[in-house]
């Protein structure tokens, strides 16, 4: 997402789209964006179109600019995915789960098949710098190299359609690190589960990298969904 004042201005009102507070149907006055958020006619007619581009807007003769209906909205949008996470956590993460379940254990079965040497060994030097990183507590990195495993999982696959889900991955584990829900150091059972998914993809056992990526993924749902429940639950009724 841009920065400076369209930036800021498009973070506040996807923010409020996502959460209902302008709900389907409503009008978002290119005038009232002005005053309220003291910006020139030019950024606000920029923030619309940002908004249109994601699909959550359209704008209509001698109505406005209208909020679509939510079925309208591009759900794979990373900066939407963002906004929806922060309006509903559960809701968006077990919507976010059950995609990653039914396109990435797939996807790892495929990458076993047709990943090229190349892939292969790269996937195997990032499952160790995962386990090298986790035991380093270093948990910025291992995000990072966590995110590019996933990447190229989906790449490898020879699916383009999975290959550009890569970043709907990658902004679900960047907020999970973003917003305290990642343990203070990986499970060890995560970093199992990597490795076991690299070399299988190396090795060409398609049906237990689909396994243990399915595997991984539950995993990773039941951890947030645990560390959210923590956050959420006032420590004297913990």
């Amino acid at each position: 997402m841009g920065g400076g004042l369209h930036g800021r201005v498009l973070d506040v009102l996807g923010h409020e789209i996502a959460a209902g507070t302008h709900p389907p149907g409503s009008v978002l006055r290119t005038e009232e964006m002005e005053q309220r958020f003291g910006i020139s006619r030019s950024v606000a007619r920029e923030v619309v179109r940002s908004l249109a581009s994601i699909r959550l807007v359209i704008g209509r003769q001698r109505v406005g600019t209208v909020v679509r209906p939510r079925e309208d909205w591009n759900a794979f949008d990373p900066q939407l995915i963002r906004w929806l996470l922060a309006a509903d956590r559960t809701a968006q993460l077990k919507t976010l789960a059950e995609l990653r379940t039914a396109v990435e254990p797939m996807a790892a079965a495929a990458a076993a098949q047709r990943c090229t040497d190349e892939d292969a060994a790269r996937l195997v030097a990032l499952s160790e710098r995962m386990v090298a990183t986790a035991r380093a507590g270093d948990l910025d990195t291992f995000m990072a190299t966590d995110a590019e495993f996933h990447r190229v999982v989906l790449t490898a696959s020879g699916n383009e359609m999975f290959a550009q889900l890569h970043e709907v991955v990658e902004e679900l584990l960047r907020w999970r690190t973003g917003t305290g829900l990642m343990p203070e150091r990986p499970r060890p059972v995560a970093l199992r589960l990597h490795c076991e998914i690299a070399e299988c993809i190396r090795s060409g056992d398609r049906t237990r990298a689909e396994e243990a990526m399915r595997e991984l993924v539950a995993e990773a749902l039941e951890g947030t969904l645990t560390l959210l429940e923590e956050v959420q639950t006032p420590t004297g009724n913990r």
